[in-house]
């Protein structure tokens, strides 16, 4: 499981090294995030979820039944918004009440 990062998106801001459990990732000399050690990622997604640029994606492989699609999250009020684009093109959209998630 690993992460995809559009360096062209990135701004640098630092935020997904900083919330990365695993300290997996590092900001090169221009300011952009890139994965230290990409196999050692288990797709814990808080980069993601910090990442309000769209920069940063979840590989989304056939052992979690994305066939190579991507995911990434926007916040929209309350609400994220999980965006899974498939390989074919499609988007798939999913809100979450942030005041509902993670209540065990």
């Amino acid at each position: 499981m690993s992460i995809v990062i559009d360096r062209k998106r990135c701004t640098g801001c630092g935020k997904c090294v900083l919330v990365c459990p695993g300290g997996l990732m590092k900001q090169e000399k221009d300011g952009t995030a890139v994965m230290k050690y990409p196999k050692d990622c288990w797709g814990c997604a808080s980069c993601i979820k910090e990442c309000k640029f769209g920069a940063i994606a979840l590989y989304l492989g056939t052992e979690l039944g994305g066939r190579g699609g991507k995911m990434t999250v926007s916040e929209k009020g309350s609400f994220l918004i999980w965006r899974v684009k498939k390989t074919d093109g499609t988007i798939e959209e999913i809100a979450v009440d942030k005041r509902e998630s993670n209540q065990y």
